[in-house]
């Protein structure tokens, strides 16, 4: 694939040819996200990245606990690419099903969900948003580190690294724990195996991955290298061992891939030989997959100086950024990078929102989540915060 030129975009920038169009985000703080000016999060990209957003209209989302921040991804014009950072706690798994999306942080789950009517009652637009999510409920969590999370019929399930177990949320407890692998001997907070990823299969958990299948506390900093595992978890016992730091196990058209991120390789699963199938060697720290329409959207991450796990990952020497990667499952091929030079170093999820191609997020942290009322009616909006009455 032939490799396309890259362009740069600083701070919330939008970018064509060498024209660099700078938005303020302190003007109009619609996302919930406050920084500093001298945040930057300039990036290079090649220009398949912004065409596939466009055309698909399609926005791309990923986590960032290193830095504190979700980041969305869009095009409005298939050429410029625009950058939206939302301020977050220590962000991990994003869970997204049709109007509502999912975020696991330091110590709590938000939700958010987004009505069409929303978007249409903000004028004006200046921004030219074309959704806007808004903050409907947090659940109180505390600090179980939770990794993987995604929707069923009935709720969220979660992977509990800390109590090294897989959850799901009620209001009588912080988690109430529905599985555990069978080399586990008690749920207790001590982050035994660093369970870590979670498949769904027909809104079951049927896979996960772990960094060890060690029972004891923080066993699994050992042998990062040699000790990752993939569980079939309605079986409960291993598929697949020896991994190097195994994360994001999917399920894509029936077939199970994951990503052995310490190797920087894409695996999938051959089920009837029992045994992983290289599918492509990024040479890179890989971790969080997103499978849109045929193609991954693959996140990578810049290994850590100051982590003393991490330096024995084989990768490391190749890990210099952040970013993420698309790649074509049908012919093995990638063919389009998006990449950080500077702010960003980690990344944990990256999932899609589909059909917007500049969505934005009322966090808790804005105020503007008190000042806007929806019902199945209409949209109503605060003239002002001293007064009482609304405007619809």
């Amino acid at each position: 694939v032939k490799k396309l030129k890259k362009h740069s975009t600083k701070f919330l920038t939008s970018v064509r040819g060498k024209r660099i169009i700078e938005f303020n985000l302190f003007t109009k703080p619609l996302y919930g996200a406050f920084f500093m000016r001298k945040s930057k999060l300039n990036i290079t990209f090649d220009q398949e990245i912004p065409k596939l957003l466009f055309e698909n209209n399609i926005s791309v989302i990923f986590s960032t606990y290193q830095a504190g921040r979700i980041m969305i991804i869009g095009s409005l014009d298939g050429y410029n690419v625009h950058q939206i950072p939302i301020a977050y706690k220590k962000p991990m798994g994003i869970a997204i099903e049709e109007n509502r999306i999912a975020v696991a942080s330091l110590d709590e789950i938000s939700f958010f969900t987004y009505n069409d009517n929303v978007i249409t009652s903000i004028k004006p637009n200046d921004e030219n948003m074309d959704r806007m999510y808004l903050y409907r409920a947090s659940y109180n969590t505390s600090s179980l580190d939770i990794h993987d999370i995604d929707f069923d019929q009935s709720g969220l399930w979660g992977v509990n690294t800390l109590f090294s177990c897989l959850c799901k949320f009620t209001l009588a407890y912080n988690f109430s724990p529905r599985w555990k692998p069978y080399f586990i001997t008690e749920i207790t907070p001590e982050d035994r195996c660093h369970l870590n990823g979670l498949a769904l299969e027909n809104s079951s958990p049927k896979y996960v991955s772990a960094l060890s299948s060690t029972d004891t506390k923080g066993g699994w900093r050992k042998d990062i290298m040699n000790t990752g595992i993939i569980m079939d978890v309605e079986k409960n016992e291993i598929l697949c061992d020896g991994l190097g730091m195994p994360h994001s196990p999917r399920i894509i058209n029936g077939e199970l891939y994951f990503l052995e991120s310490a190797r920087g390789k894409l695996f999938k699963w051959n089920d009837e030989k029992k045994q992983k199938e290289l599918v492509y060697n990024f040479n890179r720290f890989v971790r969080g997959i997103k499978h849109y329409k045929g193609v991954l959207f693959i996140a990578f991450s810049k290994i850590r100086k100051t982590s003393e796990s991490f330096q024995k990952v084989g990768v490391k020497e190749n890990s210099k950024n952040a970013g993420f990667i698309i790649f074509d499952l049908r012919t093995k091929t990638t063919f389009g990078e998006l990449l950080y030079e500077d702010t960003i170093d980690e990344i944990y999820d990256i999932n899609i929102i589909e059909g917007a191609k500049k969505p934005g997020i009322i966090t808790k942290l804005n105020k503007k989540h008190k000042n806007i009322i929806v019902t199945p009616n209409g949209v109503f909006w605060r003239k002002n915060e001293k007064k009482n009455d609304v405007e619809k």
